[in-house]
């Protein structure tokens, strides 16, 4: 709302001028007259003294009557008083009474006036706050008016230049149609013949000239012909279109993602015959189904044309030409990244280097998330990456790998080279980065050093003694033994690559790790790899967007900028970023929200495109009732462990049971999260995460299973076990005994009865049999009789004779054998 004069403000409050000005006046706000602007801030400051003062009574007038009445009495009385000579005396006593008399009438009046005076006070603040809150219900109002204007102008603006764009397209065909037709005309336009004489002699001896018809009928005027529109050309004895003879091949642009009515009209047929190239390669799909790049190629060279793939990263490698390193460039800091074995000493050997204790932080004394930490030496400033020692973190290892300069190898030299071992090696040379090898724990009475060195050299880590280019330091990271030789290799090693990079221009980086904080929202760790960032920058990671609303260094001491090779976590991104994601500073928030818009879709698209169902498929998922799965949600508290952990448990899948992950994030348990394992029956996994008091509820009603984990193994073991108890179990055959048949006789009551002798463990009455002739499988049932003379038995052992009926089979023989099992249940596990 615009200021306003006291006059207008007074008729606003419906209260007089003057009395608005007496109280401006109170409220020390300088007014000249009725006429002088007032402000908003002014109008906020009256309010603030109204309510201040609380109502101000004024005094009540003359005319209202006394508001106390006083009376006086006096009363004269008369005492005796002896005298000294025994004689009376009479001495008069005053006495002087006052009373004072409340008028209870004027009281109620002075009461019933400061009342009144209160309410026209508070409607007065209350008229004043109104007045505000419309003032500012107008601004806002006009505030979006303009803004609506704004962009209907600028809508009208585009309309208007892509319509003058496209009639200036069209008349630019039209004219080329055009030019064409002429030309064509002249073309086909037969030449005129030339004047033409005649051998005819006119009467003064002279020969006479005849132009030629044709070339004068090309100034005569042409009568329209019935039957044919103007402009319409007469035939010349041939169709306006001709079949081609031959096939026509077209180069077919294809983009990342190009769905089949799109491909069909680019190769001029049929969205049906589209769809049949793709069953007989195998692939269902319909007219409107996006089909990826790989596919959409296949297609049309299946149909004869040539296939021309499209790059669509214009958008983002023009902001790649815009970060960073414009400037010039000046030695940064080392990036080194410490691997190893799991328990072989990473994070003490940090640790010692940073003189704080952080391995005790890590459940179970084991790191499961990468840790970035820059330290000062006296030669210069290092950054370390921590990466897990885990087999379930190979990713992480593999990250750590990609983004440094120099890899630190720590082999236990009481242990020797270990599976991550061997894992990281592969890692350091994948990236083609230098290797130091730091030989622990040479203070126990177990190290060998020299076992170590030739198992290293086994996989190609040869060291400098033995003609290699490895430097071997062995230290201890309980005592610090070697520490300091292993910086200054390490800073000698960063002299020999000379490593720069430019402070100048936008900051580009990575992104280490990223989580969900309660408060703090989405917490990346990034490390810059050229240029330098600062707080407000915004900010592109991924699929995600942002401003650097904070930054905070390793040890949580916020900072206002990071150069070359300096971690930093960064607050303000709209979500957690992938670990591993690239990120860079944009020239606007816009630009940035433009590319991650961008990024998400193209995402989706392809995502999509690959889930394309082929024939194959369709078959196995008819099969896939048969195969018992186990359903997950997984949340972590980064987002490398909750890759980690997805990654482990899917590993665990075999043929007959099967992991399957319906979703994997970060952050705690929320409500839609136990929603999402209500619909898809699957059971919650919470690595270093919790629930919050409405999920724990919705937990509770909704019956849904969860598991709290800190230690990924821990998961990774309980998985597996659920897994195996869904396996079916096996159940195996165990021979127990085994008789020789020697005699048969006759029984009315059981028919053919066999003589035997047991020559092998025992027989039981209720144990299944086979008879065997010559070794072979001729019946397989039950004992219908065992004897021992002429009693019933329940068990005959080796080396006694007995007498065995056999049930439902009367074709015993001498010399069989009758073979007596049992069936074990066999519990099977992955």
């Amino acid at each position: 709302m615009s200021d306003v004069t006291v006059a207008q403000f007074a008729e606003v409050l419906k209260v007089p001028v003057e009395r608005l000005l007496k109280q401006l006046e109170e409220a020390g706000i300088q007014v000249v007259s009725a006429d002088a602007q007032l402000s908003d801030e002014a109008k906020t400051e009256l309010l603030t003294h109204l309510r201040r003062s609380h109502g101000h009574v004024a005094e009540p007038t003359q005319a209202a009557g006394p508001r106390k009445i006083t009376l006086q009495r006096k009363t004269q009385s008369e005492l005796k008083v002896s005298a000294a000579q025994g004689r009376a005396r009479t001495v008069s006593v005053e006495v002087r009474t006052k009373r004072t008399y409340i008028n209870r009438g004027v009281l109620e009046e002075q009461a019933r006036v400061a009342q009144e005076e209160i309410d026209k006070v508070r409607e007065q603040e209350e008229a004043a706050q109104r007045a505000i809150e419309e003032a500012a219900q107008r601004k806002a109002d006009e505030e979006a008016r303009k803004r609506s204007e704004e962009d209907n102008r600028r809508r009208t603006e585009e309309e208007s230049r892509r319509l003058i764009e496209e009639e200036a397209r069209r008349q630019a065909e039209q004219r080329a149609r055009d030019e064409a037709d002429r030309s064509r005309k002249a073309v086909e336009r037969p030449a005129p013949r030339a004047i033409e004489a005649e051998d005819k002699s006119t009467r003064y001896g002279r020969q006479e000239l005849h132009v030629s018809s044709d070339v004068s009928s090309r100034y005569k005027k042409k009568k329209p012909q019935r039957g044919r529109r103007s402009g319409q050309q007469a035939p010349e004895g041939r169709h306006g279109f001709e079949m081609p003879t031959a096939p026509v091949k077209r180069e077919v642009s294809i983009p990342e993602t190009i769905t089949v009515a799109e491909l069909a009209q680019k190769m001029a047929v049929k969205g049906s015959e589209v769809i049949k190239s793709l069953m007989n390669m195998g692939v269902m799909a319909t007219i409107n189904q996006p089909l990826d790049q790989d596919t959409a190629v296949l297609v049309v060279e299946e149909m004869g044309h040539s296939a021309k793939t499209l790059r669509e990263n214009a958008l983002e490698e023009e902001l790649q030409n815009a970060a960073g390193g414009h400037g010039e460039v000046t030695m940064r800091p080392p990036v080194v990244t410490i691997m190893g074995h799991v328990d072989h000493g990473k994070t003490s050997l940090l640790d010692y280097i940073r003189s704080a204790k952080i391995a005790a932080g890590e459940a179970g004394g084991i790191t499961q998330h990468i840790g970035a930490y820059h330290v000062t030496t006296p030669r210069g400033i290092i950054t370390f990456i921590d990466t897990p020692g885990h087999a379930a973190f190979t990713s992480m290892r593999a990250r750590g790998a990609k983004i440094t300069d120099i890899v630190v190898l720590v082999v236990a030299a009481d242990d020797g080279v270990m599976p991550q071992t061997i894992e990281a090696i592969e890692h350091a040379k994948a990236a083609e980065v230098p290797m130091v090898v730091a030989l622990n724990k040479i203070d126990k009475n177990e190290a060998e050093p020299e076992r170590v060195k030739n198992e290293l050299v086994k996989h190609g880590v040869i060291p400098e003694e033995y003609g290699g280019e490895v430097i071997f330091v062995p230290l201890s990271a309980k005592t610090g033994d070697g520490v300091d030789k292993l910086l200054e290799s390490l800073l000698l090693q960063a002299e020999v690559l000379e490593l720069k990079a430019s402070i100048q221009g936008q900051a580009v980086g990575v992104v280490l790790e990223a989580s969900i904080e309660k408060g703090r929202g989405a917490v990346a760790t990034i490390l810059v790899k050229r240029g330098t960032l600062k707080l407000g920058d915004p900010i592109l990671a991924g699929q995600e967007y942002g401003r650097v609303r904070a930054m905070f260094d390793e040890t949580g001491k916020a900072v206002d900028s990071a150069g070359p090779s300096i971690p930093v976590q960064v607050l303000g991104l709209t979500g957690a970023p992938l670990a591993g994601d690239e990120f860079l500073v944009v020239e606007s928030e816009r630009k940035a929200r433009e590319v991650a818009l961008y990024r998400q879709g193209k995402f989706r698209d392809v995502k999509l495109a690959r889930n394309t169902t082929k024939i194959e498929d369709a078959f196995s998922q008819m099969e896939d009732g048969k195969t018992q799965t186990v359903q997950l949600i997984i949340k972590a508290d980064v987002q490398g462990s909750a890759e980690a952990l997805r990654d482990s448990l899917q590993k665990l899948s075999t043929s007959e049971v099967a992991v399957k992950v319906i979703s994997s994030g970060v952050g705690g348990i929320t409500e839609s999260d136990v929603s999402l394992a209500v619909a898809s029956k699957a059971r919650i996994i919470a690595f270093n995460v919790r629930a919050d008091a409405a999920s724990r509820n919705a937990l509770k009603e909704q019956g849904v299973a969860i598991q709290y984990y800190s230690i990924i193994y821990e998961a990774i073991d309980d998985v597996r076990a659920a897994l195996s108890g869904l396996l079916a179990p096996e159940v195996r055959d165990q021979i127990v005994g085994l008789a020789q048949v020697r005699d048969v006789f006759s029984s009315s009551k059981f028919g053919q009865v066999a003589g035997c002798l047991v020559m092998e463990g025992h027989v039981k009455r209720n144990n299944p049999i086979r008879v065997l002739r010559d070794n072979v499988v001729i019946f397989e049932g039950a004992l219908e009789s065992l004897r021992r003379f002429k009693d019933d038995v329940n068990e005959v052992r080796a080396g006694t004779e007995c007498g065995i009926a056999v049930k439902d089979y009367n074709d015993v023989r001498a010399g069989d054998q009758i073979e007596c099992y049992e069936r074990v249940v066999i519990t099977r596990t992955l």
